[in-house]
């Protein structure tokens, strides 16, 4: 039916879609946790400085850690009747990708005022819908194919 409007392609989504498409290094916080990810041990050392022991006392610790593969996040302003479920197929087919998640936010219409020659001119900005759209690891949309 048409729910998506335009894609967002602003530096501040820009940013958002860089820094979730690199994988990320996790420390697991208890072993269970680890071995749910496959965790790798890691023995680090440290040295801890209290009153009774003047030059330090060495302790060493084990943490688990794990590689979250990158997941590629990119924005679409939609219409406001438009619900996650809805988002997510259009947004497939019409890019062909698989959608993992669709998280969406509501924007209220700003109010805006500007001095000009005639005075005081006031107004006011429409309210959206944005949609945040998470991808299946190793794809990507690529929004300048069609130009």
């Amino acid at each position: 039916m048409g729910f998506i409007i335009k894609p967002v392609v602003t530096e501040k989504m820009n940013a958002v879609t860089e820094k979730s498409s690199v994988d990320k290094t996790i420390v697991a916080r208890n072993e269970k946790a680890a071995k749910a990810h496959n965790a790798t041990a890691e023995t680090r050392s440290y040295i801890v400085k209290n009153k009774r022991h003047a030059d330090g006392l060495k302790k060493e610790k084990t943490v688990y850690s794990y590689v979250k593969p990158a997941q590629p996040k990119y924005g679409f302003i939609v219409k406001p009747e438009a619900n996650k479920l809805e988002i997510k197929n259009e947004i497939e087919k019409l890019y062909n990708v698989t959608v993992i998640d669709v998280n969406t936010v509501r924007y209220a219409g700003k109010r805006q005022a500007r001095y000009t020659k005639a005075g005081l001119v006031k107004g006011q900005k429409n309210a959206f819908k944005k949609a945040i759209v998470t991808i299946k690891a190793g794809e990507e949309i690529d929004f300048y194919s069609n130009i």
